[in-house]
């Protein structure tokens, strides 16, 4: 199989060494199962690192992002209905025989105009980070913390001449302290608000 390699991530000559060093996936927006639903991320050697594969209708119930191994790393399972309708994200944890934490690991819910809130469960309290564009079907979209500041931005894919690809390929970046778990899951929470997946 070919390898698909992600653009590092583009720095302005006024950017910091923190910015200079982000890390770049490349999502695909569907799965490598024949008629199967999901997505499918490549690191940064261009192998595929990370995978959902969704055998049963677009916009399940519960998914699993899972390793290029296969094993589940988080489980993500829609609650709710309409407008109450949130994401429940719970880390599989693989030991004594049990699968996932009891305690969720974060939860999504639809925010106003057309954004998403992010509320993180567990430690010293509550961090909220915000996903914008959560309603709009573009694939340019940017998460950010609670000061305001972008912390991962999504954007379609272009090739190193300039060629953008479809809407279906895209690059995530992310800091390099971030916890890259945390903003692939989030991905892949907008993929399933928008039943993209």
């Amino acid at each position: 199989m070919a390898k698909i390699q992600p653009l590092a991530a583009a720095a302005s000559p006024s950017s910091s060494d923190d910015q200079r060093s982000q890390q770049a996936y490349t999502v695909w927006m569907k799965s490598l199962v024949f008629n199967g639903n999901g997505c499918t991320v490549y690191g940064h050697d261009g192998a595929v690192a990370f995978g959902v594969d969704n055998y049963g209708c677009r916009g399940s119930r519960e998914v699993f992002f899972m390793d290029r191994k296969g094993k589940a790393l988080i489980r993500i399972r829609r609650k709710g209905f309409g407008m109450f309708r949130s994401w429940e994200v719970c880390r599989c944890t693989h030991n004594g025989g049990q699968e996932e934490e009891a305690t969720p690991w974060f939860s999504v819910q639809r925010a106003e105009k057309g954004g998403a809130a992010v509320a993180m469960h567990g430690g010293t309290g509550t961090c909220y980070y915000t996903i914008d564009g959560c309603s709009a079907h573009k694939s340019e979209y940017s998460v950010r913390g609670v000061d305001g500041a972008v912390v991962a931005e999504v954007a379609r894919k272009q090739t190193p001449a300039g060629v953008v690809l479809e809407e279906d390929v895209l690059t995530l970046t992310v800091a390099p302290e971030a916890d890259h778990l945390l903003f692939l899951g989030l991905v892949i929470v907008r993929g399933l608000i928008n039943c993209s997946l």
